[in-house]
């Protein structure tokens, strides 16, 4: 029988207790075949990117969703989402009224997989080397806040903070504050290829041809002591080229779960299909989806350009076209469900107009029809990209002001290529490391941002983010927030598109699947089992 598991979108938080009632048993699956679940992200070692799987390293939601499974963060983001929790931590907190010393102390007995000690000492380590090592991926910038790190003994660790970082909880449960063993991780190197080591749920065992992680077998650590509850032993997750070879293998029984990225088309056959041994679960998600400029290109240098392009996409269509209810128009970087949210683009805009696009160009004496290219990622963010570009590039045609043409290239070099300030517009999306309204603004306005941008605002980097992060209380910091959301809106650094839902097909005998991802496109493996489902 086919159900349809809706998970309905909540404040972030709430979750929990509605949803306790369901998934398999604590004590791990009884069955000693590997749960199995697919995926179109893809895991590649190369030249400009050699390092995919080091914490210190690493970036991307696939990437992350690896070393979650695999190396263990003093804290954790909890089941059904929420304010972090310890996790290789036995408590955290900050000791000061300023936010800016955080200090936590490790569980008793923690131990790596290969039976090392886990000491304060390696978590030290480990967050010095990611910061030390500052790799061009940009994770780096989650620990700007940090100034220094201090041990006491073997289990306590304290954070001495730069500023005020209310958020900062958030960051220590993201991969790059993973604790590293100094036996397996060199001081001031990456380590390439995919080996990976840590203290977390599971141990990993890649499978690599031409330089692609192509499988990879998670193993239940018998040595790990945390939060989290195991409903198996094994998963093994495996990398396909696209959404249809996915789909294919989950209707002949090759995997049991399909997970990101799912077609359009796929998730609306599943939706409405009755009947058949496969489960179509749907939850909220905190996926967006923009355009990026690189504000030193001579096309798009005056941002009279960048407003332009504002006042004429109509995100509505867009994603009625290609989307459907799978979307929903996105008028700002933060989410509608994220505290601090602020309609900018909207209040700024309105609706689209070609008219009112062409006044500003006329304005600011720009000739016209201007000519650029829209770069997108033909592998990275799903198969309905080219269909998503295509119809900008129509809406923006056909307003007669600009001349576009689009370029799709693989990630692996589309990547570095967006990162050297190669391309002049490029689609990105944006899987948040923790839901916090911070982390949909500093990642792209803050220096050494993720984007590596150009685009500088004094007052936003020196002032309004570290303003809202003295803020404890998220609703506190709205002010500054929606400050910085206007004045994205009047410079269009970056220009927001859509905020998408998440999906995950399952098998009717494999449980816990409604817990498999959180609002952050986290994959959680330990919450599959088998069995009958909740």
């Amino acid at each position: 029988m086919n159900r349809k598991t809706l998970v309905l979108p909540a404040v972030v938080g709430l979750l929990a207790p509605v949803l306790a009632a369901c998934g398999g048993s604590d004590s791990g699956s009884d069955s000693g075949d590997a749960i199995v679940v697919g995926t179109t992200d893809r895991f590649t070692a190369s030249e400009e990117a050699p390092a995919p799987l080091d914490p210190a390293f690493a970036y991307d939601v696939g990437t992350w969703n690896i070393l979650r499974q695999t190396v263990q963060t003093l804290m954790i983001q909890p089941k059904g989402d929420g304010d972090p929790v310890p996790e290789a931590a036995e408590k955290c907190g900050f000791t000061d009224t300023g936010n800016e010393r955080y200090a936590c102390t490790l569980r008793d007995g923690l131990e790596f997989a290969n039976g090392d000690k886990v000491t304060a000492a390696d978590v030290k380590y480990s967050i010095d080397r990611a910061r030390a090592i500052n790799a061009d991926s940009g994770v780096a910038a989650l620990l700007s806040t940090v100034d220094t790190v201090e041990t006491q003994g073997d289990r306590e660790v304290i954070f001495h903070l730069n500023t005020a970082d209310a958020t900062f909880p958030y960051k220590l449960s993201t991969p790059v504050a993973g604790i590293v063993n100094p036996k397996d991780y060199e001081k001031n190197k990456l380590r390439d290829g995919f080996q990976l080591d840590g203290s977390g749920p599971y141990t990993m065992k890649a499978d690599v041809k031409n330089g692609e992680m192509v499988d990879a077998v998670f193993t239940k650590n018998p040595k790990y002591k945390g939060t989290l509850q195991l409903n198996n032993d094994k998963v093994q997750i495996r990398s396909f080229a696209d959404a249809d070879a996915m789909g294919a293998a989950l209707d002949k029984g090759d995997i049991d779960v399909m997970s990101r990225t799912m077609s359009p088309e796929q998730i609306k056959k599943l939706s409405n299909a009755s009947g058949g041994n496969i489960d179509m679960v749907e939850m909220p998600g905190l996926e967006i989806r923009y355009l990026a400029f690189n504000t030193n290109a001579a096309s798009v240098k005056d941002k009279a350009v960048r407003q332009a392009m504002a006042q004429i996409v109509n995100r509505s269509a867009l994603v009625a076209k290609v989307y459907g209810t799978q979307a929903e128009p996105l008028y700002s970087l933060v989410p509608a469900t994220i505290t601090g949210h602020s309609n900018s683009f909207f209040n700024q805009y309105g609706d689209p107009s070609d008219s009112k696009a062409r006044t500003l160009l006329k304005k600011a004496g720009i000739t016209t029809p201007v000519k650029l290219t829209l770069h997108y990622t033909t592998d990275h963010y799903g198969s309905a990209s080219k269909q998503e570009f295509q119809i900008l590039q129509q809406q923006l045609n056909a307003s007669g002001l600009f001349d576009v043409s689009i370029e799709g290239t693989e990630w692996k070099v589309f990547r570095p290529a967006e990162q050297k300030g190669s391309y002049e517009v490029y689609g990105m999306g944006w899987f948040p490391d923790f839901p916090d309204a911070d982390n949909f603004l500093a990642p792209f306005l803050d220096k050494n941002n993720f984007l590596g941008s150009p685009y500088v605002n004094d007052k936003i980097r020196n002032e309004l983010i570290p303003q809202s992060r003295r803020q404890a209380d998220r609703l506190s910091a709205s002010s500054s927030l929606t400050e910085i959301q206007d004045a994205v809106a009047d410079e269009v650094p970056v220009l927001p598109l859509w905020q998408g839902k998440q999906y995950i097909a399952a098998r009717d005998d494999i449980t816990g699947a409604a817990y498999a991802l959180n609002s952050s496109s986290t994959l959680q493996l330990w919450q599959l089992g088998r069995g009958v489902s909740s």
